[in-house]
């Protein structure tokens, strides 16, 4: 990138993290849905990102469910000391691609126990909470949060899919000091969070980064694509990178070769006039 543009980013503003991650949600079965098929590539694609150098990696405890964090456990307990691990929880999964938000006290406070046995930590670095669940007050739902905080048992908290209103809401209990919402070049709803987070110092990680978006936007990337040398998909995380220092990038995929293309898309450098034809 650009030399204003740093590839690292201090989490919390205490901890530096390469802005290039991991998310291990494609290290399950179809529709999130029971294992990795391939156990063994899924540890060894995990291994290769963080030989690569990605200490930042996002999972959460509905991935499988459950299956998600024991592979991450099972594949880079070893690199424990040297890793960032994210979690996240407050979905229960009642089959392939089923998702239902639950953000009762008592729900999340077993998925945070949950999530400590299954990861076979002591601490969660970074625990956001899936979504915050309409039916219960998000003041009741971040209670066993904090208290999780206070134990020793969480280090920081963040939030996903979520807007101002709701952010401002849950810092009132407990600082918030990452937001994960969906964000990519070909869908921009959540621009105003995303200013919000780099004002206050919140890290934003958009996930599904590599959502290329309409076709017209695909001919303005392929054109860029060709000149950088590069594929779409490093265009569309080169553009996340340039847009805000504190976007983090959590590309995930479960093929070594789309890890080690996604781990190059740091070296492109876009230029200010490029970053602006992306951006209309």
């Amino acid at each position: 990138m650009s030399d204003n543009h740093s590839l690292t980013y201090k989490l919390a503003g205490q901890q530096l993290i390469n802005r290039l991650g991991y998310g291990g949600m494609q290290l399950t079965g179809p529709g999130v849905w029971g294992d990795a098929p391939d156990r063994e590539l899924a540890k060894t694609v995990l291994k290769a990102a963080v030989d690569g150098g990605v200490n930042f990696i996002d999972t959460a405890d509905s991935y499988g469910p459950h299956t998600n964090e024991i592979l991450i456990h099972d594949a880079l307990g070893s690199y424990y000391n040297k890793i960032l691990i994210a979690t996240k929880g407050g979905f229960e999964r009642t089959g392939p691609n089923k998702w239902v938000t639950n953000g009762r006290p008592e729900y999340i406070k077993k998925t945070i126990e949950g999530s400590l046995k299954r990861l076979q930590v002591k601490q969660i670095a970074l625990w956001q909470l899936h979504r915050i669940d309409p039916k219960v007050p998000v003041e009741e739902t971040l209670g066993p949060v904090a208290e999780a905080v206070s134990a020793g048992k969480i280090k920081w908290v963040g939030l996903s899919e979520v807007d101002i209103k709701g952010i401002e809401r849950a810092r009132k209990v407990i600082p918030i000091v990452s937001v994960q919402n969906l964000y990519n070049l070909g869908n921009r709803q959540w621009e105003e969070v995303l200013d919000y987070t780099v004002k206050e110092n919140i890290a934003f990680i958009p996930w599904y980064p590599l959502a290329s978006g309409p076709g017209k936007l695909e001919e303005k990337i392929g054109r860029i694509a060709l000149k950088h040398k590069a594929t779409t998909a490093q265009i569309a995380l080169a553009w996340l990178l340039k847009r805000a220092a504190n976007i983090l990038l959590i590309p995930g995929t479960s093929s070594l070769q789309h890890l080690k293309e996604n781990m190059d898309s740091v070296n492109i450098n876009l230029s200010d006039e490029e970053f602006k034809q992306l951006s209309k």
